[in-house]
């Protein structure tokens, strides 16, 4: 399994209402200092089964979302997040 699919598969798994940042991503997809990797491969996706709207800044702030912020934060509202 290719770096990029760990990545999707990590992101797909997680949960309404819970968020991952990407460094906790690109540790569980096996690479703990790939987290740049992690934000260049997410906006790139545009699957609407891959949550990627659930992934954050290690500094609590939203970060990048290839469908606008706007609409992550409010994903993540809905989400009560």
């Amino acid at each position: 399994m290719t770096f990029k699919e760990k990545v999707l598969t990590m992101v797909r798994k997680i949960p309404k209402g819970k968020t991952m940042t990407y460094k906790e991503v690109a540790k569980m997809a096996g690479l703990p200092r790939a987290c740049r990797v992690v934000g260049n491969i997410l906006s790139k996706n545009y699957d609407p089964k891959i949550p990627c709207h659930r992934v954050i800044r290690s500094d609590g702030k939203l970060g990048g979302y290839n469908r606008g912020v706007g609409l992550k934060k409010k994903l993540l509202k809905k989400e009560n997040l």
